[in-house]
């Protein structure tokens, strides 16, 4: 009896939270059940299964009656541990009846699947803090997937305003992703679209916005921006039949850059107070007078030295090419 006990607490940790809806290990239980020596200990077993599969059923009841996939994996990855844990260690001489050891296992198992769907329900069921959510999980009394509405908190899709800044010439980047979006049902697309004007203006109606472009991608860079592209942009995340799950607005504002073309007015330097006529960094024109003829007369100075310099050069160059002639000739009438 305690080995068939010990064999049916190692299939438990294997199977989902919802356990009576995993068909292989519930053959699997039906199978160990059956493998009891007698009928009688067969019969003995059926009501520990039994319980199993209701209090699991009953806990997750008890808590919207569903469950993911995320939240199922932690819970049994959890529970097996502990049970490992136990299993490991001897209690051979603890162990009163199968009965009391089934009874303990089940409700630490209990608590474990109580502990994460409480987590579950409060954060992961229902992230959207606006917007409309609709996912798939399982619905833990039925055994059956199903659509679970996550309704938006405000109760509209609209989720404000992300005012952006940009400069003439720069970029903007309009991000429209939140982590719930991956959990929407089908292909839901981001639609972008905008209206022209400066925003915060004047109040838009849905015929002022114009489409830009339909995309998988959450987000949209502009680039190259001009003043005239500013504007009340937005972006719609909507499913394939065209219900908006959520909706957000970007002011755009556009920054105009200043005039390259334009030329500062040129200021003339301020005039010349009175009083300087003898400043040495300021000459006036009874200084220059005498400065001019003094250069003047030494330009003319230097040129008369140098015209009686080479005068003299010449006149000696002459006296000796006559002299070289006479003694040329001299020595002619000798020979």
């Amino acid at each position: 009896m305690l080995l068939m006990l010990v064999s049916l607490l190692c299939c438990v940790p294997a199977a989902t939270a919802c356990l009576q809806c995993d068909r292989k290990i519930k053959l699997l239980i039906e199978d160990l059940t059956m493998s009891a020596r007698s009928i009688k200990q067969q019969i003995e077993m059926k009501p520990y299964r039994d319980h199993i599969f209701e209090a699991f059923k009953e806990s997750s009841r008890q808590r919207k009656g569903v469950i993911d996939a995320t939240t199922l994996y932690r819970a049994r990855t959890e529970y097996q541990n502990e049970l490992n844990r136990y299993l490991n260690t001897e209690h051979t001489e603890q162990i009163g009846s199968a009965r009391i050891e089934t009874i303990r296992m089940l409700e630490m198992g209990r608590r474990i699947l109580e502990k994460h769907l409480d987590i579950f329900i409060r954060d992961g069921l229902c992230p959207n803090k606006c917007g409309l959510l609709k996912r798939r999980v399982m619905d833990c009394s039925s055994c059956r997937y199903k659509i679970y509405i996550c309704p938006s908190p405000s109760g509209q899709q609209d989720c404000g305003e992300l005012p952006v800044q940009a400069e003439e010439g720069g970029q903007a980047v309009l991000h429209c992703f939140h982590p719930w979006h991956r959990l929407l049902l089908g292909a839901p697309e981001y639609h972008y679209s905008w209206a022209r004007g400066v925003p915060g203006t004047e109040k838009l109606n849905e015929s002022d916005f114009k489409a830009l472009v339909v995309t998988d991608d959450s987000s949209v860079v502009l680039n190259q921006l001009h003043t005239e592209e500013q504007g009340t942009y937005r972006c719609s995340l909507q499913g394939q039949d065209g219900t908006v799950f959520y909706r957000v607005t970007f002011p755009l504002a556009v920054a105009a850059l200043p005039d390259r073309n334009y030329k500062r007015p040129v200021v003339p330097p301020p005039s010349l107070p009175g009083g300087d006529d003898y400043s040495p960094s300021r000459p006036t024109a009874d200084l220059l007078v005498p400065v001019v003829a003094m250069i003047t007369a030494l330009s003319l100075v230097a040129s008369v030295g140098l015209t009686f310099v080479l005068g003299m050069m010449m006149s000696q160059r002459r006296a000796a090419g006559q002299q070289r002639r006479r003694t040329e000739t001299r020595t002619h009438i000798v020979l």
